[in-house]
């Protein structure tokens, strides 16, 4: 067969892969200049017997992913029929799966191993929470971004907690992968993921499969035999490692782990019981040729000096920036974290004369260190092997919630800028190659704000029955606002303009704790209130709504408007009431301790303060000035 010059409207450029009745295409959507794959069956190919039922559960697979918007998942942008194919269109992520990576005979450092399971188990959390079972978890359907990230795909015999699609008796899934519930073809529900990832889990850390042979004689493993404990296989692993393997693996349902949030919580205690026995784990080098960032044989990092607190130093760095650089304090402490080392030296070139400078090429040393030394300010790479820069922020971010985090990288995806938001709360956004002049100014803004919210209190707010400073929601059309008016207008005020002139006059009548936003609504004015609403105003917390993919645009909101989230379009309900309370008990927590707001203050922009339209916007938000903060 000939392959195609387009699917749809999407032109297709080459040939990912073909399976039994399917084919997957790299292809590109002219209408938002991205490249996308397309997951494409012939009807041609197909018995007209089975038809019907394989491009039902191809439907099926669209419905059951377009409805999961998540990191660790491959997202579902668009489905469409004819008379020659069914396609499904979906995030292209460039990488390879973990079954061609274990095919080139990789090998993982138990580290690696605890990155990739806590990556496959927060994708498939998520995907549980919101009633999808996966249902075909295997490495195959597991990929590898270039920058390490893991994404789940394939979920083409998901079960939807609405469906009826397949029915008892019908066997799907993988031998090797398939919980003992499976081979019977009795009810299937999470835990049956939660088992395939246990084989996964199993395999990585003792080197085979805890169930071996022909399809029978695995069934009969499955049904009948305990797997030999993994830490016979690998002396190296902890006894309680075994204990939460064989849970995994349990033979009923109802005695494994019920969640993947469970599975996970257990299985980090296991790992960090296996690293603290083996502290110094010996680098393994593995035979990956294409270099990628997650399989690349992990470096021994060395230990991070311990730093003494209690030294007062030269003063900080001077600068004319936005934020006003106290010069009669201690020294900040930095952490570097980067994973090539000339990286790390060209860093420390610039900073070791003015800061405590600590490094490290990797991500979960860092963080441990974090566990014990407070860092003020945290410099991180994005694309890093075993675990990315913005997972390693977000979790920096709840282990030290005072410390500025900055993300340094050299890619612009949109889905880790997004994620470093979200999930991380990023005080900047610096691209590779950096400016050696400005990068020290914004780490010499970070390290001053970190000294002053050193030691701020921060108490969890709760939400009260009723607030009186609400939500303005700006949009072309009234969609989202009456879904938040819907969501939290018992909760407080939510108003609604559709553009720039009535979102000035709304912020004149009313107290304005939130702004939620579709930038593409007018769109140089509406960046332009932004940047000037944060100057003026910190406390005002913004939630950018977009379906647009321009990476550099999001960057200057980021850098220049301290964006509080991001929410995809189609917007999920349940992440915008998340981030609408989040961003709710922020402003709260603002009034309790208003040096709080230090840490989004953004620089003064003179030329767009001079120019008419930042007049204008300026004129409509100084009343705001003195409400509570000035």
């Amino acid at each position: 067969m000939l392959m195609p010059e387009k699917v749809g409207k999407y032109e297709i450029q080459e040939v990912l892969g073909k399976g039994g009745v399917g084919i997957v295409y790299k292809a590109f959507d002219p209408s938002i200049a991205r490249s996308v794959a397309i997951k494409a069956i012939t009807r041609d190919s197909l018995d007209a017997g089975e038809l019907k039922h394989v491009i039902d559960r191809f439907r099926h697979e669209a419905q059951a992913v377009g409805r999961l918007v998540h990191p660790r998942i491959v997202q579902i942008y668009d489905y469409g029929e004819d008379e020659q194919v069914a396609y499904i269109v979906m995030e292209l992520v460039n990488g390879k799966t973990l079954h061609q990576h274990l095919a080139q005979e990789a090998r993982y450092e138990i580290r690696e191993v605890g990155e990739i399971i806590r990556q496959v188990l927060d994708g498939i959390g998520y995907a549980h929470v919101q009633g999808v079972v996966h249902r075909d978890i295997k490495p195959s359907n597991i990929m590898i971004n270039n920058d390490g990230r893991i994404k789940i795909s394939d979920f083409g015999i998901a079960r939807l907690d609405s469906s009826d699609l397949t029915q008892v008796g019908e066997v799907l899934g993988t031998p090797h992968y398939m919980a003992p519930e499976q081979f019977l073809g009795s009810g299937i529900d999470k835990p049956a993921d939660l088992f395939s990832i246990g084989v996964i889990a199993y395999e990585l850390l003792a080197g085979r499969k805890p169930f071996m042979g022909t399809t029978a004689a695995v069934m009969q493993q499955v049904l009948n035999e305990r797997p030999a404990d993994p830490s016979r296989l690998n002396p190296r692993l902890s006894p309680l490692m075994d204990r939460v393997l064989q849970k995994a693996l349990a033979k009923k349902s109802e005695e494994r782990f019920q969640s993947a949030q469970e599975f996970a919580e257990a299985f980090k205690e296991a790992l960090d019981a296996t690293l603290n026995r083996d502290y110094a784990e010996p680098t393994i080098r593995l035979n990956v040729p294409d270099g990628s960032a997650l399989l690349d044989a992990a470096r021994l990092l060395r230990p991070a000096p311990t730093p003494d607190l209690t030294r007062t130093q030269p003063p900080v760095l001077s600068s004319e920036g936005a934020i006003g650089l106290d010069t009669s304090v201690k020294r900040a402490r930095l952490l570097l974290i980067d994973d090539e080392e000339r990286i790390l030296t060209g860093l420390k070139s610039l900073f070791r004369d003015r800061y405590h400078v600590f490094t490290t090429t990797d991500g979960i040393k860092a963080l441990d260190f974090i566990r014990r030394h407070h860092m003020h300010v945290i410099v991180s790479d994005q694309r890093m092997p075993v675990m990315t820069g913005v997972e390693l922020l977000r979790q920096s971010r709840d282990i030290s919630p005072h410390s500025v985090r900055i993300l340094l990288t050299g890619y612009s995806d949109l889905a880790s800028i997004v994620g470093s938001i979200n999930d991380g709360e990023i005080y900047r956004f610096i691209s590779k190659p950096w400016d050696n002049k400005e990068l020290p100014t914004i780490v010499a803004e970070a390290a001053t704000i970190a000294l002053e919210l050193a030691d701020a209190k921060t108490a969890e707010v709760e939400l009260p029955q009723r607030m009186e400073s609400g939500i303005l929601v700006v949009d072309k059309d009234e969609e989202i606002f009456r879904v938040t008016r819907e969501l939290v207008g018992k909760l407080c005020p939510v108003v609604y303009a559709s553009h720039l002139e009535a979102a000035l006059e709304a912020m004149q009548a009313q107290e304005i704790a939130v702004v939620v936003t579709d930038v593409e609504t007018g769109r140089d004015q509406l960046t332009a209130m932004l940047k000037l609403l944060k100057q003026e105003n910190p406390q005002i917390l913004t939630i950018v709504v977009t379906a647009a993919s321009d990476s550099e645009h999001v960057i200057e909101l980021i850098n220049e408007a301290q964006i509080f989230r991001f929410l995809n379009k189609p917007v999920s309900v349940r992440l915008l009431k998340k981030h609408v309370h989040a961003a709710l008990q922020r402003y709260l927590g603002y009034k309790q301790a208003p040096e709080l707001v230090e840490a989004h203050r953004v620089e003064s922009a003179e030329e767009m303060r001079a120019s008419s339209l930042g007049q204008h916007i300026l004129e409509g938000i100084r009343t705001l000035r003195g409400r509570w903060l000035g």
